[in-house]
């Protein structure tokens, strides 16, 4: 499995290009807008979208989703059924937050925790990990330990609660009963931000540290 980041917006919230070496098969994690730009990356390293995948129902991470669904005739996976109601309030969402208009969508497959994902010959972990949304989705690369965390953990940092669904208890417990077991050397893409370890944010993340 090999990935790229490429922040998009003036919100510089992070998608991931992720793909399969031997299939060249590849998947979009939240893509959240400049279309353009993630198509162009894409095709930039000769690979085929498959799939996009979302972590929760944000505005800044899926605006861009349903475009390319029906460009590319692909499907869009996850996030968690409880996330409903946030891809159904989409144009309330881009008005609010100054994004071109986003039509409300529901994505061909909704995730649960437990399940698969799978991009070629890779396959992706699904960890239902609530509490910045209800409906919020980890996707976990066992054979890399790398983990895709959304807005769940950042460096120095955890999301946000105080949205509609948000609940900081219940953040807490995702990360430390679902991430942490992962093991302290896997890597975790935020969803804003630079990468980490859990193993460095179990050190020194004042709000989930050790």
């Amino acid at each position: 499995m090999k990935f790229v980041v490429i922040p998009v917006t003036p919100f510089q919230q992070n998608c991931t290009l992720l793909w399969c070496e031997q299939t060249r098969a590849a998947t979009l994690i939240d893509p959240g807008g400049d279309a353009e730009r993630l198509l162009a990356a894409v095709a930039e390293r000769g690979l085929k979208l498959v799939s996009l995948l979302l972590t929760h129902g944000h505005i800044d991470h899926v605006s861009a989703a349903a475009e390319l669904a029906v460009q590319l005739q692909i499907p869009i996976v996850g996030p968690h059924r409880a996330d409903e109601y946030w891809l159904n309030d989409l144009p309330q969402q881009s008005a609010m937050f100054g994004f071109p208009h986003t039509a409300a969508f529901k994505p061909d497959r909704w995730l649960a925790h437990g399940d698969q994902v799978t991009v070629g010959n890779q396959t992706l972990e699904v960890l239902h990990c609530p509490g910045h949304t209800p409906g919020h989705v980890v996707f976990f690369h066992a054979a890399t330990s790398v983990a895709f965390v959304g807005d769940v953990l950042f460096q120095g940092s955890i999301g946000r609660t105080d949205f509609p669904g948000g609940d900081l208890d219940t953040l807490l417990a995702s990360i430390r009963e679902r991430l942490w077991p992962l093991g302290d050397d896997v890597i975790f893409i935020p969803g804003h931000g630079p990468s980490s370890t859990f193993g460095a944010e179990r050190r020194s993340n004042p709000y989930v540290g050790d």
